[in-house]
């Protein structure tokens, strides 16, 4: 698998949808995060699919345009079903935003936004996440609240662990929604707000 140098931020997990943003909420939402320009110093990313626990899901994500692909086919066999991108060695300090807000363009299937700090259970990231639907190439723009963010540890949400938005070391996007085959989520760019 290769690591690929991208620039964006995300976030995740539980309500099934994520609140899609009127014009006025757009303007607000100001300070990019991550934009997927070549001459930018972005961090890299690296796909995690399910091979890890013997599924034969496929993914991995690219720049084209200006824009994160991530794409791939989706595999429920040998107990497998998700597909992930995550950046490695970011740090962001979100402490003064509300949340995320973010462009894409997908293929009417849900994915899942998400985030990692410092927070760990039984020695493995914590991450925090929340669900969103996209529309069959269309264009459209979700807020996801950091308090709608809930924690989860592979595959099982937990309780107890707070999200602090000032320790942000990782952001992703997964695939996970129970539905065999191909997939791809185009990502303009990630904002705070």
């Amino acid at each position: 698998m290769k690591w690929i140098p991208f620039a964006m931020a995300f976030a995740a997990t539980s309500p099934l949808m994520a609140e899609k943003m009127n014009d006025e909420e757009q303007a607000e939402a100001t300070e990019f995060v991550l934009q997927f320009a070549e001459e930018e110093k972005e961090p890299e990313w690296r796909p995690v699919n399910d091979g890890v626990m013997g599924g034969l899901s496929k993914g991995d994500c690219k720049t084209e345009n200006g824009v994160l692909v991530f794409e791939g086919t989706l595999s429920l066999k040998n107990n497998g079903g998700f597909s992930s991108v995550r950046t490695l060695g970011a740090s962001y300090d979100f402490a003064d935003s509300e949340g995320l807000a973010m462009r894409v363009k997908g293929d009417g299937r849900i994915y899942q936004l998400r985030v990692a700090t410092d927070a760990r259970h039984r020695g493995s990231l914590v991450s925090y996440q929340k669900k969103f639907e996209t529309k069959a190439n269309e264009w459209i723009e979700v807020k996801v609240p950091f308090e709608e963010l809930k924690p989860g540890w592979r595959g099982r949400m937990l309780s107890g662990h707070v999200f602090d938005p000032s320790k942000v070391s990782q952001l992703g996007v997964l695939i996970g929604d129970k539905k065999s085959g191909d997939f791809r989520l185009e990502v303009d760019w990630v904002k705070t707000y």
